[in-house]
């Protein structure tokens, strides 16, 4: 097993999770700069789309695979059902410079699970295996070798953890990080972190040396160190709790006041325009609700924001809000 970065990181570690059009090369780059977390991962991005979507899909896709060197180290994700094209995708991201390459079978969206991918992998572990195994293959060169992990849950339609996790530890990843919830469960109940014990147990039963990384609506850094503190796993991944703060990973704890929070959304959307110039503008509209919370008149600064679709319009509006403060 090549474990690369993840046997040089100080336990307990922090891992910000891939979450589609949030984590992108712009906010990653941001959060590097203000509280950067022992781990970061890419969006998560389709190796077929990659490879069998034509030159406009691909240049699309390759945006996702933008990074900076402030937020090394950094995991390229991608997802599959086709081990020769997962096999392509690690290879490219290799070639990148990227620090590992990690296998989402966990994602539930309905159409990536048509196509046999994501949490639908859980349903075949003998394929699981099979692009585990490509995604070794391709992770490797004459001279380079970067480590393959696995982001997943504990089951599809119900906690299949006993039997899951031995599959895809015996492939000897290098580290799993576990949403402990059902695919069909989503994140509509409450997060079983007795299952994140139960897989440590497993591994060590095993003699296995995969590290393993919990998951699921931890929301700051003292929750995360108290999951590890009572699960036993070697690090936590941190999602949803990043919007509207990206200095979550800021150890002391930061807390940002008005001014502060305005300056960097301000911040963020220049960086996102100029990083990512072929992405929709609109996805800076979820950011900017998270940012304009919580304090008087933000409702209504919010409401403005929503209606703007370029960075000038959004500087414009912010910074003559930011004059009556």
């Amino acid at each position: 097993m090549n474990k690369g970065f993840w046997e040089q990181l100080a336990e307990p570690f922090f891992v910000l999770a891939p979450l589609a059009n949030v984590t992108d090369a712009a906010f990653r780059k941001l959060i590097s700069s203000l509280g950067k977390p022992n781990v970061m991962f890419t969006e998560f991005v389709s190796a077929d789309g990659l490879f069998l979507g034509g030159e406009h899909a691909r240049n699309l896709l390759m945006q996702d695979l933008i990074y900076s060197r402030e937020e090394k180290p950094i995991v390229a994700q991608f997802f599959t059902s086709k081990p020769g094209l997962m096999e392509k995708a690690a290879r490219l991201a290799l070639d990148m410079g990227f620090d590992g390459v990690d296998i989402n079978m966990g994602c539930p969206d309905r159409n990536i699970e048509k196509q046999g991918a994501c949490a639908a992998l859980i349903k075949n572990p003998t394929l699981a295996k099979e692009i585990i195994a490509a995604a070794k293959t391709g992770a490797e060169s004459a001279d380079r070798q970067i480590p393959v992990s696995i982001k997943t849950r504990i089951g599809y339609n119900e906690d299949e953890l006993d039997t899951w996790l031995p599959v895809l530890l015996s492939a000897k990843p290098s580290a799993i990080s576990i949403h402990a919830r059902t695919r069909r469960e989503m994140s509509k109940v409450p997060v079983h972190w007795d299952a994140i014990s139960r897989a440590v147990k497993i591994r060590d039963k095993m003699n296995s040396k995969t590290l393993i990384v919990g998951n699921g609506d931890v929301m700051s850094i003292g929750e995360a160190k108290q999951k590890i503190y009572e699960t036993g796993a070697d690090g936590i991944m941190l999602g949803k709790a990043i919007f509207g703060n990206p200095w979550l990973f800021c150890d002391p704890v930061h807390t940002a006041d008005v001014r502060e929070k305005l300056e960097t959304m301000l911040k963020h959307t220049r960086l996102f325009v100029e990083l990512l110039p072929q992405k929709n503008f609109a996805i800076m509209k979820k950011h900017y609700k998270a940012y304009v919370n919580d304090f008087p008149g933000a409702r209504e600064l919010r409401g403005e924001l929503m209606q703007k679709n370029t960075a000038d319009e959004v500087e414009k509006v912010t910074e003559n809000f930011l004059k009556t403060l």
